[in-house]
């Protein structure tokens, strides 16, 4: 899986999870302390966020980080 598609994929996830607590990209975004527009690239897997933003997120999500990354990149046997 290369670096666009995991975007995409934790993009896909964060929306999911933002759709089953019923919130707006905007109210999500002012909840995370992050531009709207910002927020959008995330979803679409446009932006690489940092650490610290993805905490915020899943503050705003009401999950923790492991919900949205769990099995991202997937294994890889060595």
């Amino acid at each position: 899986m290369d670096e666009k598609a995991i975007l995409q994929e934790l993009g896909n996830r964060i929306r999911a999870q933002r759709k089953s607590i019923g919130l707006t990209q905007e109210t999500l975004a002012l909840a995370a302390n992050v531009d709207r527009s910002y927020y959008g690239a995330v979803e679409r897997g446009e932006r690489n966020v940092t650490f610290t933003v993805l905490c915020r997120l899943s503050i705003a999500l009401q999950c923790d980080v492991a919900r949205l990354t769990g099995d991202l990149p997937p294994n890889v046997p060595i």
